[in-house]
């Protein structure tokens, strides 16, 4: 195609039908790569109790008897009385094990072992044992829960589920519970709910099994930290409620009711600032305490290691009922000392023949008859072969444990069975769960390469078109510039640093891309080149004034403002810049570094209140200010906008000094209803000013008749309505983030803002010496910089879950996302709308001229590059990015890196898309009632 044939009706069709063709391919390759874990369908039931491959016919009919019935039934063919007939279990979100259980066998804080003297002295009797139960990344509180029933580790994308939770069809042990009449009771988090609907009997008094989970803790973390002043009582409270039932549940086991099991577990930990969603072993740190009525067998009370996955074979087998199908744990050994050895023995069979099963299924080659194991070696060397000798590995391993144990069932052993006789059958039994567990815990899922392959092509393709757009566009526009000012034409046909530097911050971006490292600290790259690329624009200015100077000593006094309006501007960007390099040490590494977020909350909360009030209130007075500058603007109509610029500023004000603190709290409905109407009044403002001011800015010089003057009027009412829109946009957009942002980010916030206006003016002066796609990719990198200046990182574990519940009554699932949503991507999307309040600065009144007023070519030049530009940007690191994760898909930190990374960038395609639509939505509609006012006015004179 050629440029001049490049009309904004083909640009604008081309465009959308390039974004759709990219939306395509990447629900393909998502779809693809984080596919839904597949699951054997169906429930355990009595072919739980024999072995693999025995004859479907010698299974008993289960199907008439009755609950109490089948529950015999399973004891029987078990062999092992169950240990305890009722359970409760305690969920305690976010609690870190190293907080009851100590670390690297050191014993928890003093302040911690301090807050929980009950608990602490169950694990010193015996009466408990605790684990540091690892869970599976991402560690949100949804996929967590599933773990633990199911036993089966959940897909990647279970953290997006996590906000709207669905129901668990899985086999689970809430199934298996109720199969064999058990009642169930729950009371805490509405997730169980949504998770198991309708098995709960929530007034049933004579229930086996009570879920408590309690949310308390978790909220602390995510307020404060695991340093929280909150945090020791919170513990002392969760210590009460253990005592509570641990005490009244002590009757029950002294009498033939059976005994009570009291489980406490965790979902996941936290990091030092009390988020979670990564794979960092403060994250990963889960709790599992088994608290009896009797020593477990143990006095040590030392703490013991296992995988969060475990708990649903363990609880299983504690009580009697099949393992779920889909389980991939092994049980907690140290739970069963108190069986006999033959006991113990039977049940590590039965674990075995579950985890057999699976191996089947996962391995349709899996028949152990077909491999001789008089060679094989548990070394290690066998697992590394391919394919075949994974099958061997499993079968020998488990062919080794069955047949010790089948020695030791005929008695050929057992009398003169020593100590290390036995010990070797547990051991080899253990070889094999491990071996099975880990390696279907970490096994990628089969992903469909031709749909792979499909969708890379599809955002392929698509970014090949938006870049062909852009370069069409760039190389029509140039041409008309180079025509429009002659003098400036060599200026203009050379390619100068920052342009080229431009491109080579996508090129070290791209190739960063490549680096887990610099994944995790993605932020340095930002802010180094966004800084770089403004200081080659400030020597860029510097070598203009040189020139001219040299040229004309007697420039006018209008170029010399501009350069000095341009000289500030970037002192004005770089400073703002530098503070929020040092607001917060962001990434995984260097966490720990001091910063000035640090400084503020040790300093207290006092400090941080008043940075935000000092903030709204600038932000607040510099947009009124801005609006002045609107001169063409009629005083009344400019009066109406200052107001409602001033108002939901003071209201956010007034929020944050008096229901801030209280936003969290059980009396919080004030506060909410307090943010729910600044919601409202913030919308109800902005589409007003929207919708109001194309209609209200005024046309001057109507009594002259001469068309181009009356288009150059036209072109000045356009730019001035682009203008208070534009900055109504980045205003209501930063007081939004003021209220939904923690406290100690209001700063950078402001600083965001300053950039924002400082960057239009540095804009508002370059035209003749600087490209316009160079700008618009400008403000692109300072969006992205800025994202990691508000403590953003790749990691899921940053996300900001409290200020998504701001303002909300009930629970939704949708707001809540959406909040989420606007809070994590806060600055690119401020970059992108303050795209309107660009236009209104470049001058155009000219080119309105020389086209006549053709709209299209109007829209065509305010809109191609500014939404080009961003859409082409994110293309190339999409694709980019998509190829590294496919060629990055057997790595080792393919879960815990580079997916959460390809969640930030699928976001970051949405962020942009919303963007770029609310820009060139408003610009049409700005167009149109410009043109049509226009008309009015023509046929008036």
């Amino acid at each position: 195609m050629d440029s001049s044939s490049l009309t904004c009706k083909k640009l604008t069709v081309i465009a959308v039908l390039a974004v759709l063709i990219q939306v395509f391919g990447l629900a393909l390759f998502v779809l693809g790569f984080f596919p839904v874990k597949p699951a054997l369908s169906g429930f355990s039931g009595v072919e739980s109790f024999y072995p693999p491959g025995a004859d479907s016919a010698e299974f008993q009919n289960t199907t008439n008897l009755s609950d109490s019935q089948l529950k015999y039934l399973y004891q029987e063919l078990s062999l092992v009385p169950p240990l305890f007939d009722r359970l409760i279990l305690m969920v305690i979100d976010g609690l870190p094990a190293e907080f009851v259980l100590g670390k690297d066998g050191e014993p928890p804080p003093k302040s911690f072992q301090e807050a929980m003297p009950y608990t602490q002295s169950l694990l010193s009797k015996g009466r408990a044992i605790g684990y540091h139960a690892k869970a599976a990344p991402p560690t949100v509180t949804m996929p967590r829960l599933k773990a633990m029933v199911s036993g089966a580790v959940g897909g990647f994308l279970d953290v997006a589920f996590n906000f709207n939770t669905q129901a668990l069809l899985d086999d689970n042990i809430i199934v298996q519970f109720l199969k064999v009449g058990w009642k169930l009771v729950m009371h805490g988090d509405e997730t169980w709910l949504k998770l198991f609907p309708g098995m709960f009997s929530r007034h049933d008094g004579v229930s086996s099994f009570f879920t408590l989970h309690y949310l308390g803790l978790d909220h602390v973390g995510h307020l404060g930290g695991r340093n929280s002043v909150l945090m020791a009582p919170k513990l002392r409270e969760m210590d009460e409620v253990i005592k509570m039932i641990d005490l009244n549940s002590l009757p029950t086991n002294n009498n033939d009711q059976g005994r009570t099991l009291l489980l406490v577990v965790s979902d996941h930990g936290m990091t030092e600032n009390g988020n979670h969603g990564g794979s960092s072993f403060e994250e990963t740190d889960s709790l599992a305490l088994f608290i009896g009525p009797t020593n477990f067998g143990s006095t040590s009370g030392t703490p013991n290691k296992a995988n969060q996955v475990d708990l649903a074979s363990t609880l299983a087998l504690l009580f009697g009922v099949p393992i779920p199908k889909n389980n991939v744990g092994m049980l907690m050994p140290e739970t069963f000392k108190s069986l006999t050895v033959d006991q113990q023995l039977r049940l590590l069979e039965l674990n075995s023949w579950q985890l057999l099963r699976l191996l089947e299924a996962q391995l349709p080659g899996l028949v152990c008859e077909n491999f001789s194991c008089d060679n094989f070696r548990d070394d290690g060397s066998e697992r590394t072969r391919g394919y075949s000798s994974l099958e061997e590995t499993f079968c020998c391993l488990y062919m080794k444990a069955a047949d010790l144990h089948r020695s030791w069932k005929s008695g050929e052993e057992k009398r003169s069975a020593s100590g290390d006789n036995c010990h070797s059958i547990l051991m080899a039994y253990h070889n094999f769960l491990r071996t099975a567990s880990e390696w279907l815990s970490h096994r990628a899922t089969d992903k469909p390469v031709g749909r792979l392959i499909f969708g890379v092509a599809a955002m392929l393709v698509s970014c090949l078109i938006l870049l062909s757009l852009l370069f069409l566009l760039g190389k029509q526009v140039f041409s008309e510039q180079n025509q429009q000012f002659s003098s400036a034409n060599n200026d203009l046909s050379w390619w100068h640093l920052d342009e080229v530097f431009i491109l080579v911050v996508i090129v070290i971006v791209v190739i960063s891309m490549g680096s887990s490292s610099l994944v995790e600290e993605e932020q340095y790259i930002w802010h180094f080149m966004t800084s770089s690329l403004y200081l080659l624009s400030l020597r860029k200015v510097m070598q203009h004034i040189v020139t001219r100077t040299e040229r004309n000593t007697s420039a006018t006094l209008g170029p010399k403002t501009n350069n000095y309006i341009q000289i500030c501007s970037i002192f004005v960007i770089l400073i703002s810049g530098r503070f929020l390099r040092g607001w917060h040490q962001g990434g995984v590494n260097w966490t720990n570094l001091p910063d000035i977020s640090k400084w503020l909350e040790h300093a207290g909360s006092a400090y941080i209140k008043l940075f935000q009030l000092v903030s709204v209130i600038i932000l607040i007075n510099i947009s009124l200010v801005s609006l002045m500058w609107s001169r063409r603007s009629k005083k009344n109509f400019m009066t109406v906008v200052s107001l409602m610029h001033l108002f939901p500023g003071w209201l956010v004000l007034h929020y944050i000094t008096k229901y801030q603190d209280v936003a969290f709290s059980t009396g919080s409905y004030d506060a909410t209803l307090m943010a729910q109407v600044i919601y409202v009044v913030l919308g109800f403002c902005s589409t007003t000013i929207v919708v109001a001011v194309p209609w209200c800015i005024p046309f001057q010089n109507r009594t002259l008749s001469v068309p181009e003057v009356q288009r150059k009027a036209w072109g000045l009412c356009f730019r001035d309505s682009a203008y208070v829109i534009g900055l109504s946009y980045v205003y209501y957009w930063s007081l939004l983030q003021l209220l939904l942002q923690q406290p100690v980010n209001s700063m950078p916030v402001l600083f965001l803002f300053l950039q924002v206006l400082a960057s239009i003016w540095f804009s508002s002066g370059s035209n003749q010496h600087r490209r316009q796609w160079v700008e618009v990719a400008a403000l692109y990198y300072m969006g992205m910089a800025g994202h990691f200046g508000l403590g953003n990182t790749n990691t899921l574990a940053t996300i900001d879950v409290a200020g998504a519940f701001i303002g909300v009554l009930n629970h939704s699932t949708i707001l809540s996302g959406v909040l989420m949503f606007i809070i994590t991507y806060a600055s690119p999307m401020l970059y992108l709308l303050s795209m309107v309040m660009y236009n209104s600065v470049k001058d155009t009144s000219s080119f309105i001229i020389s086209e006549k007023g053709n709209i299209g070519s109007l829209l065509k030049r305010t809109l191609g590059f500014p939404c080009l530009v961003p859409l082409g940007l994110n293309s190339i690191l999409l694709i980019a990015y998509t190829i590294v994760l496919l060629l990055m898909r057997n790595h080792l930190f393919v879960w815990s890196v580079f997916s959460p990374k390809f969640l930030y960038v699928c976001a970051t395609t949405v962020c942009v898309c919303v963007g770029v639509s609310i820009v060139a939505s408003t610009m049409i509609y700005i167009s149109l009632v410009s043109t049509y006012r226009e008309k009015l006015h023509t046929h008036t004179d």
